[in-house]
């Protein structure tokens, strides 16, 4: 399946099936969602895959119920490291020249330091960036998927045994769907979300 068909076919499920996904599926998930772009990359995304069921069902109780995160074959807790950044940062660009290496560790440590908003704020965005990529990952080897933010955050944070440095952010759950989906809420035309330009 190529990207558009992907992204055009892709459906939030809230019902699976009973159904066993293998480790290497799992593995082409994810070799997919690290090459997911962040900030100086800085690579601050972590996944906690849940494929036990016992964990997924205290999850789906900590979902308020929420049944698709019991059902699914794996859940996904995207996480996010906020002091990423600091923990040896030369690691992220040891592919390029020296100097260049020093000149954007440099940069990582100016935007950085003392800025525990630019902190959360990337790590949000790197795991809403992160979870687009398994969606469609998942999607074009025949998986459905579903993000997710409804649940106990701290609780499910608890849960996984979060460092006190991390935060969750949300999670995606994977699985075959039980049915087919219902048809889309309504998109609102490009018209009224696409301006050129300026506003």
């Amino acid at each position: 399946m190529d990207t558009i068909d992907a992204i055009k076919s892709r459906r939030s499920i809230k019902s699976f099936k009973n159904h066993e996904i293998t480790k290497d599926e799992i593995n082409q998930i994810l070799e997919c969602a690290i090459l997911s772009p962040t900030s100086y990359n800085i690579q601050n995304w972590r996944f906690v895959i849940v494929t036990e069921q016992k964990l997924k069902d205290e999850m789906a109780q900590l979902s308020y119920g929420q049944k698709q995160v019991s059902e699914a074959s794996l859940v996904i807790v995207l996480c996010a490291d906020l002091k990423a950044w600091e923990k040896n940062p030369e690691r992220y660009w040891k592919n390029v020249p020296e100097e260049s290496r020093n000149y954007l560790v440099n940069g990582i440590k100016q935007a950085y330091s003392g800025n525990t908003e630019l902190e959360k704020d990337q790590a949000i965005r790197s795991c809403g960036i992160a979870a687009q990529t398994i969606m469609l990952a998942a999607k074009s080897i025949g998986y459905d998927s579903c993000p997710m933010e409804g649940f106990d955050y701290e609780k499910v944070g608890k849960l996984i045994n979060l460092p006190d440095d991390h935060i969750v952010t949300m999670m995606v759950v994977i699985g075959k769907s039980a049915k087919d989906p219902a048809p889309r809420g309504g998109q609102l035309p490009l018209s009224e979300v696409v301006f050129e330009n300026s506003f």
